[in-house]
């Protein structure tokens, strides 16, 4: 099968508008967990400004590195970026661990 991101079956997405909805988002995710499905996480960008939407990525997946690390738990995070639809960008990420078990190869 070929890879791509949006196959990886999501626990949930979340519509970001701005970076402090990004924080909040990459929060939530650290505290849901990362191995606890098999699944992954979605973060949905608006389209509509490009230089927005470079900041809420940055912003999500630093801080999901950097709240994974604070609670000590395993960084082994990958993430994709791609365009979703028209109108959204979108960021999935998934513990390594978790890509093995569905076993998608690139």
């Amino acid at each position: 099968m070929e890879f791509h991101p949006s196959k990886i079956p999501i626990s949930k997405t979340f519509e970001v508008k701005d970076e402090k909805q990004a924080t909040e988002a990459a929060h939530e995710m650290v505290m849901m967990g990362f191995d606890k499905d098999e699944k992954g996480y979605k973060v949905l960008m608006p389209k509509e400004n490009e230089k927005t939407a470079k900041r809420i990525g940055y912003t999500v997946t630093t801080t999901v590195t950097y709240a994974l690390k604070k609670t000590k738990q395993e960084r082994d995070v990958r993430y994709w970026t791609y365009h979703e639809n028209e109108d959204n960008y979108a960021i999935v990420f998934v513990s390594s661990k978790v890509l093995e078990k569905l076993d998608f190869s690139w």
